[in-house]
């Protein structure tokens, strides 16, 4: 009996159990995405002036590259997220800002590198002890950066139903970066069903556009 009889001949069980297995070998083989806290150095919180990140992100790297530091100063971030929106009866996905007035950065934090960062045109400090930067934890940093699988694309956040809320109320975030972070209302925007939050993050109060669905009343 040859070889192609046999396996031919095979409950049909049998040979879906192969199949079952080279697809789950094949699962087991795909590379798990990489966080971005593994990457190397550390990431580090940099002030800006709020609404000029783009501006100072771009003056940073043209720092970088004509001071030669990209072996010290890998990486410059604005954190955004898909956010949906309703302009004249459409809906579109618009990109925002995570947290406005800051920049996130990647370096090997020495002497050099603090002075090429502090000294670009818009910074206005780091997030730290003192004068000392802080890099931020990991569970932090994939918070901000958020890991997909390869090819997963980020879910938009969409419109729920519409809830009361009051200008002056303090309200806590129950999804997205800042969930569990608690602030006060201080704009409602009906149509849309967003909220601006005035919430601390790193020490400063920020406001951050949420969604009605993202807060819930203490």
């Amino acid at each position: 009996m040859t070889t192609d009889t046999i396996i031919t001949d095979a409950p049909a069980e049998e040979v879906d159990a192969v199949v079952d297995a080279d697809e789950f070998l094949e699962e087991e083989a795909r590379p798990a995405p990489q966080s971005p806290y593994d990457r190397p150095g550390k990431w580090f919180v940099v002030h800006t002036q709020s609404g000029y990140e783009k501006k100072v992100k771009q003056n940073l790297e043209a720092r970088i590259s004509s001071m030669n530091m990209e072996d010290s100063i890998h990486e410059v971030v604005i954190p955004m997220e898909d956010v949906v929106e309703f302009k004249n009866g459409k809906k579109q996905v618009v990109q925002k800002k995570v947290f406005p007035g800051y920049l996130l950065v990647r370096c090997e934090m020495q002497d050099e590198s603090w002075y090429v960062i502090r000294n670009t045109p818009g910074v206005t400090g780091f997030i730290g002890q003192g004068a000392k930067p802080s890099p931020l934890p990991r569970r932090d940093v994939e918070m901000f950066l958020q890991v997909k699988e390869e090819g997963e694309e980020a879910t938009p956040k969409r419109g729920k139903p519409r809830l009361e809320f009051e200008q002056g109320e303090t309200v806590r975030v129950k999804e997205g970066p800042f969930a569990d972070f608690s602030g006060e209302i201080v704009e409602i925007n009906e149509d849309q069903l967003k909220l601006k939050v005035l919430v601390n993050i790193f020490g400063r109060e920020t406001p951050v556009e949420l969604e009605f669905s993202q807060v819930s009343k203490l």
